[in-house]
């Protein structure tokens, strides 16, 4: 018997049972979540970033475990919760930034500041001069 001269009934279909009668199509409805609404940021890679440098009073750190929890939470759709722990990684990343910026200059402009006090100060020895050097680590050899 030949394929295209069979014909089925119209309540049977060849993966179906023929005694069970077709039902009407039904609809699918899909919640794709707030329309136009942009999800939070989680900051996840900034917090990595501060972990891994400096990372003063652990505050990378922070900021890393609460952009942890705002992906979670993003993906589980509790938007609410995943924007507030989106809002304390974003804040404990610019309080780690500003000490990982902070600390390095501070160094940097005492360490001038020290060679401007002891080339310039008067009884002191002279560090730019010939024996400058040696006079300044006899100092810690003492």
């Amino acid at each position: 018997m030949d394929n295209h001269t069979y014909n089925y009934p119209s309540d049977c279909t060849p993966l179906t049972n023929c005694k069970s009668a077709r039902k009407p199509a039904g609809s699918t409805v899909v919640n794709m979540g707030t329309a136009g609404k942009k999800p939070p940021s989680d900051y996840l890679v900034w917090s990595l970033c501060n972990t891994l440098y400096v990372n003063f009073c652990c505050l990378g750190f922070m900021a890393l475990i609460y952009s942890i929890k705002a992906r979670d939470q993003k993906t589980q759709g509790n938007l609410q919760l995943a924007q507030e722990c989106s809002d304390k990684a974003k804040w404990y990343n610019i309080l780690a930034a500003g000490w990982n910026l902070l600390v390095p200059l501070l160094v940097v402009v005492l360490l001038v500041l020290l060679l401007v006090h002891l080339g310039t100060s008067q009884g002191s020895f002279d560090f730019f001069g010939e024996d400058g050097f040696q006079s300044f680590m006899k100092l810690f050899s003492r």
